[in-house]
């Protein structure tokens, strides 16, 4: 092979390695001329914010797609923790038997959300790695499930006006979404929290390497002596309990849930995921990847709003990233393009 032609490819293979940075700053330049307010340190606070969520669940997403799996669960459990959460405030737990009705506290609810969408999770991985369903029936069956159980928790309607009653001691909950520190929300510092706390997780302990392990050769890793079944179970877990807090962040900011909440996230998770290097065929990818990706979505969706571009259009060209997201990961995983890229 000629240096010419080795010189294509490595610029190639830097290309396709980068090119999660590549399409942040073109995006970035293209909205900053094209819409004034755009880099003002209101919108950036807003469009971080909005990111956040993107970026909560695709870490979740991340350990389901290095495993070789996929979550369509996600938006679902994103509108049923909400739903919960707003029964709970709203109707608290009904004991029939007493005669009493408790109202917990807010943070007992947000503990009792995140273990539900743990749960859910665990089904899914259940489903997965004992059963042998393959993750994208069995997650799209649990899709289904519960959202009609969240439709079912309030017979489709909104519950609004989550903001408790100081008789019933269950005020509080607004400030998950809506609170700050020195004006930043608490969502980004959540996002940060978590990406840190993962990313070790992913790169630095035998959980994470197992994770690696499972996704690049599944008969291999259970050869040597790796419990598969229970790293499929665990990062769909992890995606439960991601989902859950966005859901529960989403509810809070609006102080209000309703049961179509999260429609739709997961293709947002699915799409950062791999659009930061992560591959479908498992293996390979990293958190810090996942967040490019997500700031990608972020700034796409947010500069489309402030450019004033239609709904439909927007709907289109979400559409047309997670496609060629998918492509430029297909072209990642053959050719000399690979040989030439190292594991993320």
């Amino acid at each position: 092979m000629n240096s010419s032609r080795l010189k294509q490819i490595n610029l190639a293979a830097a290309a396709m390695k980068l090119r999660a940075y590549i399409a942040l700053v073109l995006l970035l330049v293209f909205f900053s001329f094209n819409s004034p307010n755009f880099l003002t340190v209101t919108s950036l606070i807003t469009m971080v914010r909005h990111i956040s969520l993107n970026a909560i669940i695709a870490i979740g997403a991340t350990f389901v797609i290095l495993t070789g799996g996929i979550d369509l669960s996600i938006g679902a459990i994103i509108g049923f923790s909400g739903m919960i959460a707003g029964g709970l405030i709203h109707q608290g737990i009904a004991l029939n038997f007493l005669g009493i009705t408790i109202y917990p506290w807010v943070p007992v609810i947000l503990i009792m959300c995140l273990i539900i969408g743990i749960l859910i999770g665990w089904v899914n991985g259940v489903l997965v790695s004992k059963f042998n369903v393959t993750a994208f029936i069995a997650t799209m069956g649990t899709m289904y499930i519960f959202r009609g159980f969240a439709l079912l928790r309030s017979n489709g309607t909104t519950f609004p006006n989550l903001q408790g009653k100081p008789e019933l001691r269950n005020t509080g909950f607004p400030m998950l979404g809506q609170g700050t520190l020195l004006g930043i929300p608490y969502s980004i510092f959540i996002m940060i929290l978590l990406v840190i706390v993962t990313a070790y997780i992913a790169k630095k302990t035998p959980f994470g390497r197992r994770v690696y392990a499972v996704g690049g050769n599944e008969n291999a890793a259970r050869l040597s002596g790796i419990q598969v079944n229970k790293i499929k179970t665990i990062v769909f877990m992890i995606s439960g309990g991601c989902s859950a807090l966005v859901g529960l962040i989403i509810s809070s900011e609006l102080v209000a849930a309703h049961p179509a909440t999260g429609e739709s996230y997961e293709m947002n998770a699915i799409a950062a995921t791999v659009l930061g290097g992560t591959s479908l065929a498992g293996g390979r990818g990293s958190i810090g990847g996942a967040m490019l990706g997500a700031f990608v979505i972020g700034v796409l969706n947010d500069g489309m709003v402030m450019m004033g571009i239609s709904s439909f259009w927007q709907t289109v060209i979400r559409g047309i990233v997670i496609i060629l997201a998918v492509i430029l990961d297909q072209l990642q995983n053959r050719g000399p393009v690979k040989s030439n890229v190292k594991k993320q």
